[in-house]
């Protein structure tokens, strides 16, 4: 099931190395055929092998009939893009088929047995960049243990790839999407084998299954592992990502609602007023646990002074997780990786490839307009939606059995019903400088030059700092159709640019959306920007876009649904924080 592009190559000539010379200097240099292209001149130094075709026949570049034919293909492959090198022993080697058709020949000379060894490796999509296809190189030689001196090399120059994992937890949600789950892995495990990776699978058999493993398991049996795979969608990492913060991630509640905003307010849908609030930083600041009450706001509108928090150190210098995509939307795949693929994300697993990313922490205060105070604590990784976002999932959950399809039937039936709700928010007021964009729109994309500056450090204490900050607050009361607060930019195929096209995966911010009551017309017209490649979702009067680190709000009504990562979340209190960078990701960024 893999999809693969076959070159291979055998050798004449060869340049002995040095045998006291160590991986990262030694270079080899012999000759070889290359499965499918001929004979080459190989060349193995620290970064990767290169080659160049030996005396191709000038008959080529005039070819049969004068048609002109060149050999299109690959001429290196570096050590950093292959996940693994085989010895396959005795075999068959293709020449250039290029060389058979220009020189008119039969194919009795097209094949040849051989010594081989394969190189795994992948090429980027021309059309798409950021879709990697599995591709692998045969060399090909008449001697075993030239090849064998060559597959040792190549070993011990990927060994000197450090960052990639050998040992991983995956998670498989048989029921992920439209049922594809087992059959996602089953295509994937292969290419962890090949990589020599050790899988240890889990393939939950209920719902709660993977929080209630990440929950229990001890840390130091955790550690075991260098990081965890999920095969699902974004609930499912959702589930699995909340049984590992729950008891592991160390910080202060963010500010209640009646922390903030009781104080005296104007009347009116479009009521707008400003609070300030003093933050004492001189007070002792140490994480507390999340079974504990809150303990002071401790808010900046930078993100590099943030909410105190922490993890043991082992998990913040190596951990990292992985998904590989078999959901309905599947959005942090499509914003982490820049496309929705299971062996795209499976190969930036076993490359180990690394990016941050922003996780909100969302505390519900009280469940129902009756409940007493009694905070609970989630997290999510791309979004937290309310009004319509929590009414299309409560929706979809009385028509499970239609799959993914259930979404768009849902979102139609909720659409129609034109609900809104009255609400208040109050947010963190943000200084355009303090954005790191300086009010310029900015992609985020691969070596992304916001996420990497100045990357929070998780076990920074920068609540150590004595001086006074004031921290500006924003309330807005009203009747809203949905409230957002997007992680990152939620791209997905029903939104090619997402909810929020410039949000970033390691800013350190949440970007705040209003929707206001609106005609129903209009409501729709922001909806097809939203699902328009370079549409303007956020240029209606009725809609308010704000960039935050945190938020509060309070229903007015009966009952209030959330929608975190996909899965339902009742709240008629609750704050939301976000840590910059608090997991890491095996993923390279959008548009790799």
């Amino acid at each position: 099931m893999e999809r693969e592009q076959s070159c291979s190559a055998a050798v004449k000539d060869e340049f002995h190395p040095n045998p006291h010379i160590d991986a990262q200097t030694l270079i080899l240099k012999s000759i070889f055929f290359l499965d499918g292209v001929g004979e080459v001149i190989v060349t193995c130094n620290s970064d990767g092998l290169f080659w160049e075709l030996v005396d191709f026949p000038e008959s080529v570049g005039s070819g049969c009939m004068g048609i002109k034919l060149v050999p299109d293909v690959a001429a290196e492959v570096k050590f950093s893009d292959a996940y693994a090198v085989e010895f396959d022993d005795f075999g068959v080697i293709h020449k250039s088929k290029l060389a058979a058709v220009a020189s008119c020949m039969i194919c009795n000379e097209y094949e040849k047995q051989m010594y081989r060894f394969t190189v795994h490796s992948f090429q980027r999509s021309k059309s798409q960049p950021a879709h990697w296809a599995l591709t692998m190189f045969t060399f090909g030689h008449e001697d075993q243990q030239t090849c064998q001196m060559w597959v040792n090399q190549i070993n011990a120059s990927l060994d000197l790839e450090v960052e990639r994992p050998k040992n991983l937890l995956v998670f498989v949600n048989p029921k992920s999407g439209k049922g594809i789950g087992s059959r996602t892995w089953e295509a994937v495990a292969p290419i962890f084998l090949r990589a020599e990776i050790n899988t240890k699978v889990i393939v939950t058999e209920r719902a709660g299954h993977a929080f209630d493993v990440m929950a229990s398991i001890a840390n130091e049996d955790l550690k075991m592992y260098d990081g965890i795979v999920a095969v699902g969608g974004d609930g499912f990492f959702n589930e699995i990502l909340n049984g590992f913060l729950l008891s592991r991630h160390l910080a202060h509640y963010p500010p209640a609602p009646s922390d903030i905003v009781d104080v005296v307010q104007a009347e009116g849908n479009y009521s707008s007023e400003a609070i300030t609030e003093d933050v004492d930083r001189s007070e002792d600041q140490s994480p507390l646990l999340l079974s504990a009450k809150y303990g002071g706001s401790g808010l900046s509108t930078s993100p590099e002074n943030s909410t105190v928090y922490g993890f043991d150190s082992a998990f913040d210098r190596w951990f990292r997780f992985g998904i590989i995509p078999a959901g309905s939307t599947d959005a942090i795949v499509m914003c982490s990786t820049g496309y929705r693929d299971p062996i795209t994300s499976t190969l930036q697993i076993v490359l180990g490839k690394r990016v941050h990313l922003d996780i909100a922490q969302v505390v519900r205060w009280k469940e129902t307009p009756t409940s007493k105070l009694e905070p609970l604590v989630r997290y999510a990784a791309s979004f937290a939606g309310y009004g319509f976002y929590g009414d299309v999932i409560t929706e979809s959950e009385k028509f499970r059995w239609m799959g993914p399809r259930r979404y768009d039937y849902a979102g139609t039936r909720v659409f129609l019903r034109h609900s809104s709700y009255e609400a208040e928010v109050a947010y963190v007021d943000i200084k355009s400088e303090d954005t790191n964009t300086n009010g310029k729109r900015v992609l985020c994309c691969h070596n992304c030059s916001i996420c990497s500056t100045k990357v929070y450090l998780q076990h920074s204490n920068t609540g150590s700092d004595s001086s006074q900050d004031e921290t500006r607050w924003l309330k807005s009361k009203g009747r809203f159709l949905s409230i957002g607060a997007a992680v990152i930019s939620c791209r997905n195929e029903k939104a090619p640019d997402g909810l929020v096209a410039d949000a970033h995966l390691s800013d350190g911010f949440l970007h705040l959306i209003l929707i206001r009551d609106c005609h129903h017309a209009l409501y729709l017209w922001h909806l097809t920007q939203l699902a328009k490649k370079g549409g303007n979702p956020m240029d209606f009067k009725f809609v308010e876009h704000h960039k935050t680190t945190a938020f509060t709000f309070t229903s007015f009504g009966n009952q209030s649904v959330w929608n975190l990562d996909g899965e339902l979340f009742e709240a008629h209190q609750l704050s939301a924080q976000v840590f910059r960078g608090l997991i890491s990701l095996f993923a390279s960024g959008p548009d790799a």
